[in-house]
């Protein structure tokens, strides 16, 4: 985009914005854009200049819906149309006069072309007009567009918004692309000095390399000011990826919390090793998925909230299959613990093909809510929503199961068979149904891990197989059935996988945690926080 461009966008767009267009020039507006429709992809990117230099908002859409690929010429007249798909045919809109022109065939139309260059040419075109918008927000776009863009042509357009702009957030922005462009250009010393100390303060990696571009070409003042703003914005980026990588620990943490919980009341109160728990948690996020297609289906506007109706649906769901579980193979093996890690072992392989044989080999896609869709940018940190709520969702969990454990009768008699199973029988309390809802209760919690697992990948029959050894690892690091024990466990080996992968990678961090725990495990058997009781003890 050339200077002249750039100065004639603005200046016409201040002139246009309080000014009605008359008919000749609304007629003249029209024969510009119809002649997007003739000649070269080179002609057409003079055209767009053309465009941008009438200031006219009724342009954007028309270059927008080029840069989209979906702009087109009515083969008839030649004339051009803003266009929306309605089926096989199209709904035609005159940019100019607004009329609309309903089911127009396909056929009758030709779209016009452009190519990534001419693309580039409108994003940056429109970010330069967007300057002038009145709304603050598509100022601040524009203006973050052009500081990436890095395009020094725009600096005086910069400069004649940043003379009148009385948004206090726009305005500190427009400095930051202001002395970006000026780092780039033919200014003085003594500006580019500015622009470095400018850019020290926003700091940020795209920065980075500006600034280490500025160092390497520049020389004498700039060259050693801009060599003394890298170090300080790598220090400052070394302390935001530690705390970066605190999050993704904690994040990972608490889906491993999530996977890890039920294990922890099961093999606790019941000392079974059950090989079929990572299943329970694909169970939960296959339920999600169908519940998911059933509201598509029958009542799409209720999308939103279909992880509400999914969370109880897979827990009882989950429960139920853990119940019948129980009931039927585990309490025959009580005592025999190869045995029931075989057995269990052999119902996950079950599990894993019953779900191959019901929805196919092949992966399946769980949609995000709206309310989980995207990020939250926050100081030097990226948090995605999904990670935010599966977060928070696994301490709701686990607090309200500490609640169940702690103040109500069904989580007095698991506490009891757990610390004495004898006395526990002998003062009346069912130990085998206590068995069967601990089960089922432990399964219904990994249920409610794969509606949140669900939201974080795809699902898939062996999704249960990447967290089982995981949450092994977290109840034996814990301490067998100790809810504080796995909460602690799960966040400090989550944060101990994140911080190694970047040294050792991914299998060599895991494999590095699990010689830990085995060392850890040496010194103290019953684990982080081990259970008081007469059974323990024995």
């Amino acid at each position: 985009m050339t200077l002249l461009r750039a100065l004639l966008v603005c200046l016409v767009t201040l002139v246009l914005s309080s000014a009605a267009v008359p008919p000749s020039m609304a007629d003249d507006l029209q024969d510009t854009i119809n002649a997007l429709a003739d000649g070269s992809l080179k002609d057409r990117a003079e055209k767009v200049d053309a465009l941008l230099a009438t200031g006219d908002p009724k342009v954007v859409p028309v270059l927008s819906q080029l840069a989209d690929g979906n702009l087109y010429v009515r083969k008839a007249d030649n004339r051009v149309f803003l266009t929306e798909s309605a089926g096989k045919n199209f709904t035609l809109t005159d940019p100019v006069s607004g009329e609309v022109i309903p089911d127009i065939n396909k056929r009758t139309l030709d779209k016009i072309k452009a190519n990534n260059s001419l693309r580039r040419q409108i994003r940056d075109g429109l970010s330069l007009f967007a300057l002038n918008s009145p709304d603050p927000a598509k100022r601040l776009e524009a203006a973050e567009t052009i500081f990436k863009a890095q395009d020094a042509s725009a600096l005086p357009a910069i400069e004649a918004r940043l003379a009148k702009e009385q948004d206090p957030e726009v305005s500190a922005f427009l400095e930051e692309a202001r002395a970006g462009l000026v780092l780039s250009s033919d200014a003085s010393e003594s500006d580019k000095l500015a622009a470095i100390d400018v850019l020290r303060e926003k700091g940020g990696r795209q920065v980075l390399s500006m600034l280490t571009a500025a160092a390497e070409k520049g020389e004498g003042a700039v060259r050693d000011a801009a060599e003394r703003a890298v170090v300080a914005i790598e220090r400052v980026l070394a302390i935001w990826e530690g705390v970066q990588n605190i999050w993704y620990g904690l994040s990972l943490g608490s889906v491993l919390l999530l996977a890890s919980i039920g294990l922890a009341i099961t093999f606790g109160v019941m000392g079974v090793i059950n090989m079929a728990h990572g299943e329970m948690v694909m169970i939960g996020a296959y339920t999600t998925f169908t519940v998911q297609q059933v509201i598509q289906s029958t009542a799409p506007g209720l999308f939103d909230y279909s992880l509400l109706f999914a969370i109880p649906i897979a827990f009882l769901v989950a429960g139920a299959v853990g119940f019948v579980l129980e009931r039927g193979i585990i309490r025959f093996l009580y005592g025999r613990p190869l045995e029931t890690l075989l057995a269990t072992w052999g119902v996950s392989l079950m599990l894993q093909q019953a779900v191959r044989t019901i929805f196919g080999p092949t992966n399946k896609e769980v949609s995000n809510p709206s309310w989980m869709s995207g990020a939250l940018d926050l100081a030097g940190l990226s948090l995605t929503w999904n990670r935010i709520w599966i977060f928070f969702f696994a301490l709701a969990v686990f607090g309200l199961l500490f609640l169940l454990l702690k103040r109500t009768p069904m989580g007095l008699q698991m506490r009891a068979v757990t610390q004495n199973r004898n006395m526990a029988s002998s003062l009346g309390v069912r130990t085998p149904w206590v068995d069967a809802f601990t089960f089922a209760l432990g399964s219904g919690i990994a249920g409610i891990a794969g509606v949140a697992l669900s939201q974080i990948g795809n699902v898939s029959p062996n999704l249960g197989q990447s967290y089982i050894i995981d949450s092994f690892m977290v109840v034996v690091f814990g301490g067998v059935g100790n809810l504080w024990g796995t909460l602690i466990g799960a966040l400090t080996l989550g944060v101990a996988n994140k911080f190694l992968e970047p040294f050792a990678g991914a299998v060599l961090g895991k494999i590095l945690v699990l010689v830990f725990i085995i060392l850890f495990i040496q010194k103290r058997p019953r684990g982080l926080f081990a259970l008081k009781g007469r059974a323990v003890e024995q």
